[in-house]
């Protein structure tokens, strides 16, 4: 009987997929679902699995998990993503707890690296999220970005040790990630039918600054504190830019149809 399922999704994840799947290498079954990687991601992945599935028809990080949640077989699933790690510790809690537990699913404390340095400030830590559930009592929203674990019962509990999650390794992935990131926000938002403007993604954009330096106390994660908040306001400000820009094409074209 499988016990552990582990779910991934990926694309051209070669720089850090090995180290997630040896971190998780003791579990019972490993899933992978594929985005069409064109690097040797999916060669890694054959060394820890043979379960791997391709998707190339994107529709989201959502449905992508989902997706992944059908392959599972295991009585108990954990989500992680090819950028995190399970530490020794957070290993032998869960392995606990699934043994044990009458609960339906568990909150991990997640410790995030940005730019070599781990923030424990700034609203990043010890940001707790649901990772590890009984398979027939959760799914994830089909949100375009971040999605989110619904379960279906209310008996959740909280683990102690840390998901390790290495989120930004260089300023040229904070840099790509902040444009795509406000691309999917975007037009996540769009498609919800919410209104921007131009003084909108300034302001929201500073609000993300004050709360992740001031609010959050980003001052104590040193420079890259700093950095971070910066890094957030550009993606707010962006965020907020296109899909002003969404909404002013899409007016526009209302308007040609209708000449």
């Amino acid at each position: 009987m499988v016990n552990l399922s582990v779910i991934i999704i990926t694309k051209n994840e070669e720089h850090c997929i090995e180290n997630c799947l040896n971190s998780i290498a003791w579990c019972d079954e490993i899933i992978i679902v594929d985005s069409g990687s064109t690097d040797n991601t999916i060669t890694i992945c054959n060394k820890f699995t043979d379960k791997i599935y391709i998707k190339n028809n994107w529709q989201g990080f959502g449905h992508q998990k989902n997706l992944a949640l059908t392959k599972a077989t295991g009585k108990w699933v954990l989500s992680i993503d090819a950028d995190e790690q399970v530490p020794i510790a957070l290993r032998q809690e869960i392995e606990f707890v699934i043994n044990s537990s009458e609960l339906f699913a568990f909150r991990i404390p997640r410790l995030s690296n940005y730019c070599g340095k781990w923030m424990r400030h700034s609203g990043w830590f010890p940001d707790y999220i649901i990772r590890l559930f009984k398979r027939n009592y959760a799914s994830f929203t089909n949100d375009l970005i971040h999605e989110k674990i619904q379960v279906n019962n209310d008996k959740i509990g909280t683990l102690q040790n840390s998901l390790l999650h290495y989120s930004f390794t260089s300023l040229e992935e904070v840099l790509e990630k902040i444009n795509s990131y406000s691309s999917a926000n975007a037009q996540m938002h769009y498609e919800k039918d919410k209104q921007s403007s131009l003084k909108q993604a300034v302001w929201h954009g500073l609000w993300a600054f004050i709360r992740t330096y001031l609010l959050r106390a980003g001052f104590l994660d040193g420079k890259e504190g700093f950095m971070l908040a910066v890094s957030n306001a550009e993606g707010t400000y962006y965020r907020y830019l296109k899909l002003m820009y969404l909404q002013e094409n899409a007016k526009n074209k209302r308007n040609s149809n209708n000449l």
